[in-house]
């Protein structure tokens, strides 16, 4: 591959300021990207517009910009993408690869749910005629065995049609659905690496179903340990994980760098994160990863 064809991504959602969690995510598809050759995007994933905080996306571009996380070309806006995906909507709709559905939340609390504790939708609306109310639209999953391979995780199968079911790609309260945005935008951004967090491994089943159905190009995918706390939960907004540091950033690069698996030399442990970074573009190894989530500890 030409290294110049390299283009990578990270996309937050601005919910709040980047954790150690985030921070692990950002630097493997930074480095990822560099060691390529190859340019790295931010691209900000505010499509649930009452999740997103206000000021939460300039922080996180500062944030990237003190961990010397510098990116490539404009800062991409889901929320100023809906053209876009109402494109791809009709598009799915012309080919009757999609369906509404007005099945509430509490209709499907009783359906099978998936090794992920995902609900797996029965097919309730398949049959139906779209009504005149509020309702969201799913893909329409045929008996379809998803396979893929993982640059971290190797060869991997998803029974879609079992393990997943229809899914939503247009909510009832007429927000796009992640899984649809991600597909368009990445194939408008020219994105031909995904480096993302490992909670996001069993969305590659249904973001390849969709690539298939737009005629759009998959890129090539790897996904990264997850950062977690004592309890063993993901680090998150949810499990009040403290923001990034403003002070002792080398020391806390140094750690996302041990949690991919790369640790830096003793005399780098407290360097500039600009540093910091060269160092691991030069050395970066993406079989060097583990698969194993990293236990969070205590910033500097």
């Amino acid at each position: 591959m030409n290294p110049a064809a390299y283009v990578g991504r990270f996309a937050p959602s601005p919910t709040g300021p980047l954790h150690l969690g985030s921070l692990v995510a950002a630097v493997a598809s930074f480095l990822d990207a560099r060691a390529a050759g190859g340019r790295w995007l931010v691209r900000m994933d505010d499509l649930d517009r009452p999740r997103c905080e206000p000021g939460a996306a300039a922080t996180i571009l500062r944030q990237l910009d003190a961990y010397s996380l510098q990116w490539d070309g404009a800062v991409l806006y889901q929320s100023q993408r809906d053209e876009a995906y109402a494109a791809a909507l009709d598009a799915l709709r012309a080919q009757g690869a999609v369906f509404a559905c007005t099945c509430s939340r509490s209709q499907l609390a009783q359906a099978p749910r998936n090794a992920e504790g995902e609900t797996v939708y029965p097919g309730t609306c398949r049959l139906h005629a779209p009504p005149p109310t509020a309702h969201a639209w799913r893909v329409r999953v045929e008996e379809a065995n998803a396979h893929f391979v993982d640059r971290i995780h190797g060869a991997l199968r998803q029974d879609l049609a079992n393990e997943v079911g229809d899914f939503v790609v247009r909510r009832a309260d007429g927000l796009f659905a992640y899984q649809l945005a991600v597909v368009v935008d990445d194939a408008f951004q020219g994105i031909t690496h995904v480096v993302r967090g490992a909670d996001l491994l069993w969305n590659t089943p249904r973001q390849r179903y969709l690539h298939t159905l737009l005629g759009l190009p998959p890129p090539a995918y790897a996904h990264v340990p997850l950062v977690i706390n004592a309890a063993g939960q993901k680090l998150s907004k949810q499990t009040l994980a403290p923001a990034l540091p403003a002070r002792g950033r080398g020391a806390v690069l140094s750690g996302a760098l041990v949690a991919l698996g790369h640790p830096p030399p003793a005399e780098l442990v407290n360097a500039d994160p600009a540093e910091l970074l060269a160092w691991a573009s030069a050395h970066w190894k993406i079989e060097n990863v583990p698969m194993r989530p990293t236990i969070a500890k205590s910033a500097p």
